[in-house]
């Protein structure tokens, strides 16, 4: 043995990215193997020294003294001791060299493979450890191959997949071309660590901000929240923690120079910046844009909004397919209904026309009204409206009263919309048999919820 074989083993490390204590140690283990496959009966009376400086690797094995051997894997006779030591005495326990021409042909195969096997399996775990440290930073690699199912990804030292799912829509890559995406998930597995990559999520889109907006990184700009159609349109919330610094403007960057590489990066998607606010009514407002809103109701029992628009704007501000108004309700968390302001005038005024003050629900006792107008409730509609536990918390009613209250309301804004459709009918020239709907009636557009 010679420098020659520590020289190789130090190689092995390297390719591997491995340490070289760990190659030595999986080579003396793999030289025990063999020896026991050698000799099956051996089992601690062996030792491997590896030593660096002269490069050599030597093998013992303890063995008994005997007047005659039985076992030569745990035995030899005083003879056999005697080339190695003197005065032998039989029942001494010695400890003898092994050539390795004794281990045969078959033991050297076993500790190569072994060998080998222990140095992948390190390779794995190594690439498992560092790569599971890495779940959601950026990387870059080489499309190595595409298929049906998504893309391999060449990482160097590893493989990666990005699944169909997580690409953006539209988006073609070739072999070779490079590829930039977020690691999602790590698993370590038979066949070595399973890399899951992804250029769909929102977290793709915020790190693609942290690298391309200085302040994001720095955490002087906060994104607070992100909602996004991959390849079509994002929504990012911005806030800065210094005044000094507009959060919208520094992520736009100097002519739109930042943004737009994280344009280009996602295949030309298109990304809408708003200012985060912790006032909700302003949120959901400049979520919109660039619909200008005219006017919005709050419901935060429900964390619904109705917000108006000009009659001209409603398209926009719904946006194709409702992704404008979807996204906004996705970024702000609240349920948003849009219309038109001319059908809001109408809602207003029908829900004026139809309300119902509380003093007018002549069955609720005069001193239950005063106790519902002090917690706030006005008219029939604001009791059917809410919940039993709401109506349970002021004090005196309980469960059942609560239930009566509602019924009563509820009885009195179904009488009162009976006498409105008698009145209507009274002072309709056409009876409802005559009404006709032509073709060509422009229906007006109705509030939807995202």
């Amino acid at each position: 043995m010679n420098y020659d074989i520590i020289e190789a083993f130090g190689q092995i490390a390297a390719e591997k990215n491995l340490a070289l204590d760990y190659v030595l140690e999986t080579v003396e283990s793999a030289l025990i193997s063999a020896v026991k496959k050698k000799y099956p009966s051996v089992e601690d009376n062996i030792r491997v020294e590896i030593n660096r400086s002269e490069g050599e690797i030597n093998v013992y094995m303890t063995k008994e003294v005997v007047e005659k051997v039985n076992d030569p894997g745990l035995q030899m006779t005083v003879e056999e001791a005697s080339e190695f030591y003197e005065d032998v005495e039989v029942g001494q326990q010695l400890e003898v060299p092994l050539p390795f021409e004794e281990f045969g042909r078959n033991a050297i195969a076993t500790a190569k493979q072994i060998l080998i096997q222990k140095v992948r399996e390190a390779e794995r775990e190594k690439i498992f450890n560092d790569f599971k440290d890495k779940v959601n930073q950026l990387i870059t690699g080489n499309v190595q191959q595409v298929e049906k199912s998504g893309i391999l990804v060449n990482l160097g030292r590893a493989e990666a997949i990005i699944p169909l799912r997580e690409m953006i829509k539209k988006e073609k890559f070739r072999q070779g071309d490079r590829i930039r995406a977020i690691i999602t998930d790590v698993q370590n597995s038979n066949r070595g660590p399973q890399i899951s990559l992804s250029r769909a999520s929102d977290d793709f889109l915020r790190k693609l901000f942290e690298h391309e907006v200085p302040e994001i990184a720095e955490k002087i700009i906060d994104i607070k929240a992100i909602a996004r159609e991959a390849g079509e349109r994002s929504k990012v919330a911005v806030y800065s923690n210094d005044d000094r610094i507009d959060a919208v403007g520094a992520c736009v960057g100097v002519k739109g120079v930042r943004v737009q590489n994280i344009v280009r990066e996602l295949n030309n998607e298109r990304i809408d910046i708003v200012p985060w606010s912790s006032e909700p009514m302003i949120f959901v407002t400049k979520a919109l844009a660039p619909a200008k809103i005219a006017s919005v109701d709050v419901f935060p029992e429900d964390s619904k909004m109705l917000v108006a628009v000009a009659d001209d704007k409603l398209s926009l501000a719904i946006g194709k397919a409702g992704q404008n108004a979807r996204l906004a309700a996705k970024l702000t968390g609240w349920k948003i209904n849009i219309m038109s302001e001319t059908e809001y005038e109408a809602l207003k005024k029908s829900e004026e026309e139809e309300r119902i003050d509380i003093e007018a629900v002549t069955d609720i006792a005069p001193r239950m009204i005063q106790k519902l107008i002090q917690a706030g409730f006005e008219t029939a509609q604001d009791v059917v409206g809410a919940n039993i536990e709401k109506l349970m918390k002021i004090e005196g009613i309980g469960e059942k009263t609560a239930q009566k209250l509602r019924a009563l309301c509820e009885a009195a804004i179904s009488t009162a919309a009976e006498e409105r459709a008698v009145l209507m009918a009274e002072e309709s020239d056409a009876s409802p048999g005559e009404m006709e709907f032509s073709p060509d009636d422009e229906v007006a557009p109705r509030m939807e919820d995202y």
